[in-house]
């Protein structure tokens, strides 16, 4: 059987949280650094920590300041969201055929699946666990905006924690990262790993559909397609 760990992004791949995920991280920065407006930023495949500091930046905060108030903006932005998973359970979904998907692998043999997110452990948690989804998963080897800021930095944290915590060390085409933005694949090529793009994020299919990712599908729906691809040579 094929030895397999597949590293999971949450937002825009797994899941959608609904507008709370954004206003969690908003409202961290607001109250971290008393501010009336909050700017917007893009965060698709961005680290929290990535976004806040963001944030904080264009709000005008100095450098100085910015370091100062990150930790405490991470910290409100963990509470608000932790508060929220009736909201996120309400007004967020889980993308097509994600629930299948895991399943489906949970049952193979010698594949083991976690995440690899920007999204801070605390709040990768909250996300996955809204709607069930943990079950799956063995967020223990993953890795997180936690870990790195860039989130180039976290496919070889994944590595090593599955080789210190469970005793397992895979080859780099035993490994797959699958998100739904440009940084998801620049972050696996920089681990040396492969990785499939699916076009449910935010900014759609269009979005990245001309990357050149090892595997590109427009969702996961079509569950024995995806389990071909991932547990084949």
């Amino acid at each position: 059987m094929p030895r397999r760990l597949i590293l999971w992004d949450i937002d825009g791949t797994l899941l959608t949280t609904g507008p709370v995920g954004r206003l969690a991280l908003e409202v961290g920065a607001s109250r971290a650094a008393g501010l009336d407006e909050v700017p917007y930023v893009a965060m698709s495949g961005k680290t929290d920590p990535m976004i806040v500091r963001e944030l904080l930046t264009l709000a005008g905060l100095s450098p100085g300041d910015v370091d100062r108030m990150l930790p405490v903006a991470l910290t409100e932005a963990q509470h608000l969201l932790a508060a929220e998973t009736d909201r996120i359970r309400a007004e967020g979904t889980v993308h097509p055929g994600v629930r299948e998907l895991l399943a489906a692998l949970m049952d193979v043999d010698g594949v083991r699946q976690s995440l690899l997110t920007g999204n801070v452990a605390p709040n990768a948690l909250v996300k996955v666990r809204a709607f069930g989804l943990d079950r799956y998963l063995d967020p223990d080897v993953g890795a997180y905006g936690t870990d790195h800021p860039e989130r180039d930095g976290l496919v070889p944290i994944a590595l090593e924690r599955s080789e210190a915590r469970r005793g397992e060390r895979y080859l780099p085409d035993e490994v797959w990262v699958i998100g739904d933005t440009v940084r998801d694949l620049s972050c696996a090529r920089a681990g040396g790993v492969r990785c499939l793009i699916v076009g449910t994020g935010h900014e759609g299919f269009d979005a990245v559909r001309d990357l050149d990712a090892d595997a590109m599908f427009e969702n996961l729906a079509d569950t024995d397609l995806a389990l071909k691809l991932l547990l084949g040579g």
